[in-house]
C-alpha cells in the first residue's frame, strides 16, 4: 500500500508541476482525487487489509491527499498569476503614446513687471485704483488744469470719439475720480492702458500703458517725493542706482520733474543704451498742482500731495534689454517663451 501510494503520489506531483492550464490541473485533481479518483481507489481497497494494517495506511493515504491538494492549490495560484499578468500585458493601455507633453504658459513681459510694480507700491501702502479706458474730456483735461484753449492738449495727439469723448490719454483721470470718491489720506497707484495718435515705430506706439501714483497728505513735500521714487529705482535697476531730479513742466503739478536713473548696463559710465551720458530717463513727476485740488474738493492749504507717471513699456523695455517697443505687441512665441 505505502508503495502505491508513493507512486501515484509522485507521478500526480509531476504532473501537476508540469501542468499548463487550469483546466490540465482540474483534470488531474478528479482522476487522482476525484470520487472515483486513483487515490481514493486505494482507499476503498483498505477492507482488504487486517485491522493491524488499517491505521497506519489511512494515514499514508490522507497525507497524500493533503500534499496533492496544497500541490494543486499552489500550482493554481501560479497559474492565475501567469493568467493575469498576460491580460495586464497583452490589455494594457500605451499612455506615452503622445509624446509631446502640452506646454505650460506663461506671463506677458508687460504683465509681470507691472505685477512687480503694483507690488512694491502696494507694500508701501497704496491703493491700486481702475478708471475708465473711454473717458470725458473733463477728467482727462480740464480737472487736471488742462482746460480747452491750454497749450499743453498740443502735446498730445488725442483720440477724440466726440467733443467730449475720448480715448484716455492718461490714466491721471483715475487719480481725479479716486480724489472725488476718498479724501485725504490717500495712497493710490492707476495703472492701465493709454491712447494717442502716434505713429509705430522702435520708441511709439498708438496703444501704451502707464502706471500713475498719487499720495496727498498734510505735510507732503518733495523730499517724500524723491525718497519714494529712488527706492523705487534701487528696487527695479539695482541698490547701486542713483537718482537724478530735472526740471521740467506738466499741467497737473507744481514744481514739476523728470526723472533719470543711473544707467546699469554701464553703471553711468557711459554706453549705446544711455547714448553716452550715463543717465535713463525713466518718469515724470511733481507735487500736485493747487488747482487740481481744488477741483477735487481738497483744501490745498491743508493737504498737498505728489504724483508720478512711470511709462510701463519703457521700463518693461530698460528692464530686459527690448529695444523695439513693437516687440512686446507682436505675439511672437519665440520671444515670449523667453518669460516663461
Amino acid at each position: 500500500m505505502k508503495e502505491k501510494v508513493k507512486a501515484l503520489t509522485d507521478q500526480a506531483l509531476r504532473e501537476i508541476g508540469e501542468s499548463k492550464t487550469q483546466s490540465a490541473l482540474n483534470d488531474i485533481r478528479v482522476r487522482v482525487l476525484g470520487k472515483s479518483g486513483e487515490l481514493t481507489a486505494l482507499l476503498r481497497n483498505m477492507k482488504d487489509l487486517s485491522p493491524e494494517e488499517r491505521p497506519e495506511a489511512g494515514k499514508i493515504v490522507n497525507e497524500a491527499r493533503e500534499k496533492l491538494e496544497e500541490a494543486i492549490a499552489a500550482r493554481l495560484k501560479t497559474l492565475d498569476e501567469e493568467t493575469l499578468n498576460k491580460r495586464l500585458k497583452e490589455e494594457r493601455i500605451d499612455i506615452t503614446i503622445d509624446e509631446k507633453t502640452p506646454q505650460m504658459g506663461g506671463y506677458h513681459p508687460l504683465t509681470i513687471v507691472r505685477n512687480k510694480i503694483v507690488d512694491f507700491f502696494t507694500s508701501l501702502g497704496c491703493i491700486i485704483a481702475d478708471s475708465p479706458e473711454i473717458e470725458t474730456d473733463y477728467y482727462n483735461f480740464e480737472a487736471l488744469n488742462i482746460p480747452a484753449d491750454h497749450p499743453a492738449r498740443e502735446m498730445q495727439d488725442t483720440f477724440f470719439v466726440t467733443d467730449n469723448i475720448l480715448l484716455r490719454s492718461q490714466t491721471s483721470a483715475g487719480q481725479i475720480r479716486t480724489m472725488e470718491k476718498i479724501k485725504p489720506p490717500l495712497k493710490m497707484l492707476s495703472p492701465g492702458r493709454v491712447f494717442r495718435a502716434d505713429e509705430v515705430d522702435a520708441t511709439h506706439s498708438p496703444v501704451f500703458h502707464q502706471i500713475e501714483g498719487l499720495v496727498v497728505d498734510k505735510g507732503i513735500t518733495l523730499c517724500d517725493l524723491k525718497g519714494t521714487l529712488d527706492l523705487f529705482a534701487k528696487q527695479f535697476f539695482g541698490a547701486q542706482t542713483k537718482t537724478r531730479f530735472r526740471p521740467s513742466y506738466f499741467p497737473f503739478t507744481e514744481p514739476s520733474v523728470e526723472v533719470d536713473a543711473s544707467c546699469a548696463r554701464c553703471g553711468g559710465t557711459g554706453c549705446n543704451v544711455c547714448k553716452g551720458t550715463g543717465w535713463i530717463e525713466i518718469l515724470g513727476a511733481g507735487m500736485v498742482n493747487r488747482n487740481v485740488l481744488v477741483n477735487c474738493g481738497i483744501d490745498p492749504d491743508e493737504y498737498t500731495g505728489f504724483a508720478f507717471g512711470v511709462g510701463l513699456d519703457r521700463i518693461t523695455n530698460l528692464i530686459y534689454g527690448i529695444s523695439d517697443l513693437r516687440t512686446v505687441f507682436e505675439n511672437d512665441i519665440r520671444f515670449l517663451k523667453q518669460f516663461n
